[in-house]
């Protein structure tokens, strides 16, 4: 009886059609409004809204000295046959050890050693782990805050003017800075600084560069070193706590570590340093593009970064809002 009703309705009355859209229309919403909990994304927004609803994840950082730092004097002249002139200015008494030649895959296997087997504390130590993989070695001793040159080359018997096209087997050069006190490898985080170095052959011209930083932790961690991506405009950041009443250092590490531009000639230009609005200091790192760009008030507005546009996974502060104070503070 009730198929035959259908049946009817369906012939004979439009009410039957005009049903059918309704339900489907209904469902449709249900589905779009979430009502049956299937998540489906809908961008519901006020054009009048200017914070963003997401906020980029915080990330938390630790602040450690570094005591090493490490520059080439004139890369434009170096190279495997005239040598490369390097220039260390450490905050202790350091020893520097360049290894020409040294093995790739034996460089990372020490590396590895140094979070599961044993800690590269002393040039010994890393010597160890190549398993003596390297072609020639050259040792300095460094004073505290000694920024005298060390220049380094292969001895004319070595007979090596090319390391072979890329992918190499071996580094040119790779530079390793470590503490020359035991008492002081007790005190920093930081006990040894590896450094891999491109030096310019016949095979590749590539002028002379530091491609890789690595910096080893007491505690068994090894880091990657890399620059951050400021304007050319913008002035260094803010001193930290870490080296409280030394500018002078702290702006000499952060020029080793290329975050540091040149001093602006005018104060007032210390406070428009923001991509954005041009009104506050820099001081947020988005990552992963590396670029620091916005300052506190700005940062909660941006899930893409405004230089690059790629999206940002997580930032971090230079320093905080009591530093910054406290820098404030002391300018006037």
């Amino acid at each position: 009886m009730a198929a035959v009703f259908l049946v009817t309705l369906y012939e004979y009355s439009p009410l039957f059609y005009i049903a059918l859209v309704s339900v489907c229309f209904l469902v449709t919403s249900a589905l779009v409004l979430g009502w049956f909990g299937l998540g489906v994304p809908v961008i519901l927004r006020n054009s009048e809204e200017t914070e963003s609803s997401t906020r980029v994840l915080k990330k938390r950082m630790r602040q450690v000295k570094n005591p090493f730092g490490l520059e080439i004097l004139n890369p434009a002249a170096a190279s495997v046959t005239r040598g490369v002139t390097l220039t260390p200015d450490c905050l202790e008494d350091c020893v520097l050890t360049c290894y020409w030649g040294c093995n790739v895959q034996k460089l990372h296997e020490a590396l590895q050693k140094h979070v599961y087997c044993f800690r590269v504390k002393t040039p010994q130590a890393l010597e160890d782990a190549l398993y003596n993989e390297y072609l020639y070695k050259q040792q300095y001793f460094i004073k505290k805050n000694d920024k005298a040159e060390k220049y380094c080359q292969l001895p004319e018997d070595a007979r090596v003017v090319d390391f072979g096209p890329v992918p190499r087997a071996r580094y040119p050069l790779v530079a390793l800075l470590t503490l020359a006190d035991e008492e002081d490898r007790e005190i920093y985080d930081i006990i040894a600084m590896v450094a891999v170095i491109h030096v310019p052959d016949e095979s590749y011209r590539l002028s002379c560069r530091i491609l890789y930083q690595y910096l080893l932790l007491a505690q068994g961690q090894y880091h990657d070193l890399k620059q951050l991506f400021m304007s050319a405009n913008s002035p260094a950041p803010p001193s930290s706590d870490t080296f409280p009443g030394e500018s002078s250092t702290d702006r000499g590490l952060l020029e080793k570590a290329g975050l540091a531009g040149d001093e602006p000639e005018l104060q007032e230009e210390n406070s428009k340093d923001c991509v954005v609005c041009q009104n506050g200091p820099v001081n947020w790192v988005l990552l992963p593009c590396r670029h620091t760009c916005l300052c506190d008030g700005c940062i909660k507005y941006f899930q893409q970064c405004p230089m690059c546009r790629q999206f940002v996974q997580e930032s971090f502060p230079l320093c905080s809002k009591k530093e910054q104070d406290e820098d404030e503070s002391t300018r006037v």
